[in-house]
């Protein structure tokens, strides 16, 4: 069984900053490849940011070089540092994993998926 249980969302203005976790409980599962994906009203889910078991790291464009994608060494919890946040990365975010060994930011690659939390950037 395996459950993600995102925290950390929130309403914060333009320029802000805000640290998104997810806790992991997967019990007899191999973590793999762990993702941060964000939805916005009327749009396509995105993946934001992947980290393999080695700690190798992916982002998309638009978030190169403010966000940050980490676990702790037991890879129990992940978590997404947000700097210099901008009114467009409004959205619902998503932890997300797959057991697999492929560093993307592909949605069909995870087959689980955390509740989300909101995340709100106002100008």
């Amino acid at each position: 069984q395996v459950q993600l249980v995102e925290s950390g969302g929130g309403s914060v203005q333009t320029g802000g900053s805000l640290r998104l976790s997810c806790q992991v409980f997967a019990y007899a599962y191999n973590t793999g490849v762990m993702g941060w994906f964000r939805q916005a009203p009327g749009k396509e889910r995105e993946g934001v940011a992947a980290i393999d078991a080695y700690g190798r790291t992916t982002y998309m464009d638009s978030v190169q070089g403010r966000f940050t994608i980490s676990q702790d060494n037991a890879k129990t919890t992940l978590y997404l540092q947000m700097n210099s946040l901008k009114p467009e990365d409004t959205a619902m975010y998503y932890c997300a994993m797959h057991s697999g060994s492929l560093l993307s930011l592909g949605r069909n690659f995870y087959r689980y998926w955390g509740q989300g939390t909101q995340v709100t950037v106002s100008s």
